[in-house]
């Protein structure tokens, strides 16, 4: 079983800073309470085969997550896909940018969840968690974004 989740925000910021803030992945920790640590390899900007590496903090339990760059469209699209191999991954995911005036941007994220073994009976709860948060999660993007 898999499905999808998203959150969608307006984020009162340029769509290049918006993209650029995002891009940089390790900022995933200022807005994504469950991420403990995260490293980015190799150093610098990212770019497509980047590979994000992080501790996240799930249901009480400590897990590590790798996730690589798949595509990345300055300043309307990045994509990423889980290349560590836990009981439920992101097995693809992303956000969408869009200028929606000056100084303003839609941002939407998304994440396809999978369940892997054990992970089949538990990605419905892992989706109905994720669905029920998207909003407020939308909402710790853009309060993080416009803080910077």
């Amino acid at each position: 079983m898999s499905g999808q989740f998203e959150a969608t925000a307006e984020i009162n910021r340029p769509i290049e800073e918006v993209f650029a803030f995002l891009a940089e992945g390790t900022n995933d920790s200022k807005f994504s309470p469950r991420v403990q640590a995260i490293t980015k390899t190799p150093e610098g900007p990212t770019v497509v085969g980047t590979v994000f590496t992080s501790t996240v903090k799930d249901a009480g339990m400590k897990t590590g997550r790798k996730f690589r760059i798949t595509e990345l469209e300055a300043p309307h699209r990045i994509r990423w896909a889980e290349i560590s191999k836990n009981t439920v991954t992101a097995d693809e995911g992303g956000y969408d940018l869009e200028s929606t005036g000056p100084g303003t941007t839609k941002v939407r994220i998304f994440n396809v969840l999978e369940g892997h073994g054990i992970g089949k009976l538990l990605v419905g709860l892992a989706l109905r968690a994720a669905r029920k948060d998207a909003p407020a999660f939308g909402q710790r993007i853009k309060t993080a974004v416009e803080a910077s």
